[in-house]
Formats: C-alpha cells, structure tokens, sequence
C-alpha cells in the first residue's frame, strides 16, 4: 500500500466513525421521543381536555368542540401526544446534537455555546407557558364574545389542535429573540450600540412578524410584539455584559468614524496626501539634490 493512499484510507475511516455517532444519537433522539410518547398516550384524551381548556371555559352554556372528520376523535389526541413527545424529549434532541458537534468547537465556543444551548431550551418552554397561560384566555374570550348572538360556537377538534400549535410555535420561536441577539454579537456580526440604533427598525419588524406567526387578530400579534421587544432588549442588556471586553474596539471604531472629518478638513484646506507620481518625483528631487552636495563637496 502506497503512502498516497493511507491519508485517504484515515479519512474514510473517520468520515464512518462520525456517521456511526450521527445513527446512535438519532437513534437516542427518537428512542425517547417514543418512550414518551408511549407513557403519555394512555392519558392522551384527558391531555387534549386540560390543551381545549382555555377555549372550552368560555364557550355558551352547553357548547361542545365537534369532529368533523370520522377519525379525529383518535388521530387528534394522538397527533397532540406526539407534538408533546417531542417538545418534551427536546433537551434530550439538544443535547445529543450538542453533543455531536462539540468536539470540533473551540473552547472559547464551547464556554458559551453550552449556557445558550440551555436558555433557548427554557426561553421555548416560557414562550410556550406565555401563551397559554396569558395569551389564550385573552384570545378565545375575545373570539367568544365578538360573534353575533345567532352564531353556535362549535370548534373542531383538529383545527383548534392545529391553531394552538401554530400558536405555541411562534411563541416559542419569537422568546428566542434574545439568543439571536446574543448570537448576532458573539459572531461579531453586528455591535449592541449598532444595534440599538435600529432600534425603531425591530420594533416595527416585531409587530411583522407577529403579524406573521400568530392567527389573523390583532390581539395575539400585540401580544407576540410586545414580549419581542422586551426580550431583544433583554438581549442587548445580556450582550454588553457578556461581551464588555469588546467595548473597546467599538471605541476605536468611533474613533475612525471621528477621524474621517479631521482628513476632509485637511483635504479641503489643500494638505492632501501626495500621489504616486508625485512623490517620485519627491525622491528623485531629494537624489538630485544630496549628489549635487556630494560633488561640492
């Protein structure tokens, strides 16, 4: 076997390990998504109760939810407890990811990597706790007392599923706004001071994208807006003093910017740097001069 080919035999062999580590932690991934899944589904119908909850308390007097389709009553609760398996088994999905990609990261990367990897576990989790807790009783109280008196009020099963869902999921999403931020920050993409200059810029992107995620009302998109805001200047706040030791090339930075007018002063008032020609023709003057000395001499 000739050297040439040892390189190329290393790499295949290391490219196999590194798909071998890949199977076994998708396999842990989905190992415990389905033990959750099988714990919870015995519970699977009192599960979709407690979720309907928030809508059922304000519906009329002796309003029921309907299933329009024939296999909703089983495939709805059934979805529900799956979406729940997952969010529930998502530290362990994080953490086998975190786990796969942290050796080829710097220690600098791994020092915060693994404190962000933990908040935006928690940032879902409190995205998600928000908008049950505060942003559905608001919503359905108001869809439930808006409608005319003639209307019944008789919600399916599956598409309440589905509008709660859409709802936990931009929640969740829109809490991570901090992270980002963070993130933004630590790749030196942008600076705190630059962006809370813009800030008016997020504000107006908040209620967009609030606009974007959440049901067409205007009482879940302000209630995703607001929380966005607050949390990108959560982030700002957590950006500073994460990373104050850059405080000082922000400094030189303005410093730059400053120095740009004193070399516009200096063009206008004629103290312009020379060209190329220019001062080689300075040199050859100089020559000129020191061998007319040197002959003098």
């Amino acid at each position: 076997m000739s050297d040439a080919e040892e390189p190329e035999e290393s790499l295949g062999g290391s490219l196999m390990s590194h798909l071998v580590e890949l199977r076994d932690r998708v396999v842990r991934m989905v190992l415990a998504v389905l033990i959750i899944f099988l714990c919870l589904f015995y519970w699977a119908n009192d599960i979709y109760v407690y979720l309907a909850e928030p809508l059922t308390r304000h519906l009329p007097e002796g309003a029921n939810m309907i299933a329009i389709d024939v296999a909703s009553p089983f495939l709805t609760p059934f979805k529900l407890v799956l979406m729940l398996a997952v969010f529930l088994a998502m530290p362990v999905i994080l953490y086998q990811a975190w786990a796969f990609v942290a050796p080829g990261l710097y220690a600098n990367e791994k020092r915060i990597a693994g404190p962000l990897l933990v908040s935006s576990i928690l940032l879902f989790y409190a995205g998600v706790a928000f908008a049950y807790y505060i942003v559905f009783p608001l919503v359905f109280g108001f869809f439930t007392r808006i409608g005319p008196e003639i209307v019944n009020i008789s919600t399916d099963i599956g598409r309440y599923l589905d509008f709660v869902l859409a709802l936990f999921f931009g929640f969740g999403l829109a809490f991570e706004v901090p992270i980002a931020t963070i993130i933004l920050v630590a790749i030196g993409f942008t600076t705190p001071n630059k962006l809370s200059e813009k800030r008016p810029y997020v504000v107006v992107g908040a209620f967009i994208v609030g606009m974007l995620l959440t049901p067409p009302d205007v009482i879940s998109q302000v209630l995703l807006a607001l929380p966005m805001w607050i949390l990108f200047e959560a982030g700002l706040i957590a950006s500073r003093i994460i990373f104050k030791d850059r405080e000082f090339d922000e400094e030189d930075e303005d410093d730059e910017d400053d120095a740009e007018p004193e070399t516009a002063m200096a063009a206008a008032s004629g103290n312009q740097p020379l060209t190329d020609e220019e001062l080689e023709a300075e040199l050859d003057q100089a020559e000129a001069d020191e061998a007319k000395l040197d002959k003098n001499s």
